[in-house]
Order: C-alpha cells, then sequence, then structure tokens
C-alpha cells in the first residue's frame, strides 16, 4: 500500500515522539483511515527509515526492610547479641516468633517457576516451591515435620520479601 508524503511524515513524527509500532496502527486507522496489519507497520517503518526508539525499563521499586522490634526493657539478655548471628525482627511483631531464614535457588527445581530451601527456628530444613499454577510446596527433611505458626509467618514474610527483591511480585 503506498502512503502520500504527509502520512508517511506523520508516522516518522509519531515514532520521534515515542509512539511503538502498535500506536502508530492505531493513528494510522484513526487519523488516515487505514487498516494495516501489524508486520505492514513494521515494514513501512523499515521503508521510511524511521526507528521504534526502546521505552526505559521501569526500576523496580526499593524494598525497605522492616523497623526492628523494640527491646525488652525487662529482658536481662535484650544487649546481648551474638556477633556471628545476624539480627532479624520478629516476624509481623509476633511475640515468641523467631528467626527463618531461606534462600532462592539459582537454578530453579524442574517444574517450579521458583523454587529455594528454608531453615526454621529449631535448625530443621526443608526445600519450598512454587510450580506454574502458584501452588506451593514444602517438602522438609524430617518426614511428617509441621513448623509452628510463629516459622509459618516468619517464612511467609521472608518470602515474599525475597521474592519481591529478585522481581517476582
Amino acid at each position: 500500500m503506498q502512503l502520500s508524503e504527509q502520512q508517511r511524515q506523520a508516522v516518522a513524527d509519531w515514532l520521534a515522539k515515542g509512539a511503538s509500532l502498535s500506536d502508530v496502527q492505531r493513528n494510522l486507522k484513526a487519523d488516515f483511515g487505514l487498516n494495516l496489519t501489524y508486520i505492514d507497520v513494521r515494514l513501512l517503518v523499515l521503508e521510511i527509515g524511521a526507528t521504534v526508539q526502546d521505552k526505559p525499563e521501569p526500576k523496580p521499586p526499593r524494598v525497605e526492610p522492616p523497623p526492628a522490634a523494640p527491646a525488652d526493657p525487662d529482658d536481662p539478655y535484650a544487649d546481648e547479641a551474638l556477633e556471628d548471628e545476624p539480627q532479624r525482627p520478629a516476624a509481623d511483631g509476633l511475640p515468641g516468633a523467631s528467626s527463618v531464614s531461606l534462600s532462592l535457588d539459582r537454578l530453579v527445581v524442574p517444574g517450579a517457576m521458583v523454587s529455594g530451601s528454608v531453615t526454621f527456628s529449631d535448625g530443621v530444613k526443608a526445600r519450598w516451591l512454587i510450580d506454574q499454577y502458584g501452588r506451593f510446596g514444602l517438602e522438609p527433611e524430617t518426614p511428617g515435620y509441621r513448623p509452628s505458626e510463629a516459622d509459618l509467618q516468619a517464612f511467609q514474610t521472608n518470602l515474599r520479601t525475597e521474592l519481591r527483591r529478585h522481581g517476582y511480585a
């Protein structure tokens, strides 16, 4: 299909302003009544020598760590901290919530979208995964093991934070 010089100039202007090929296709139909397929628009852009500008990728929002829970003034051991152990806030401020550490696998388990391992506060380790359908699976090393409610909530909070940090949210 042959376009007039005015139509070609309009396409070049749209592309210079950052329009995508889909935008150009819509504008040609709306402004000039031309119904072109996507590939026709792509070929037209190549023919007139214009370029489609890449849109900058949006930066993921920065996730701030949750604030640490205030120290209990009645706790005689509140000031003592193990230097080798990272301090973790209690899960959602629950009393008695303990530390749960987790990691994401660099190589995802076959059949999963994301997978990793977790160590609960009592030292029991488990493998976890989320499959293509969004189903969650947890396989502890100790058969029949059930983590405490506080550990499950801490795991859920930590998992949500890690997934967001790695761009899964």
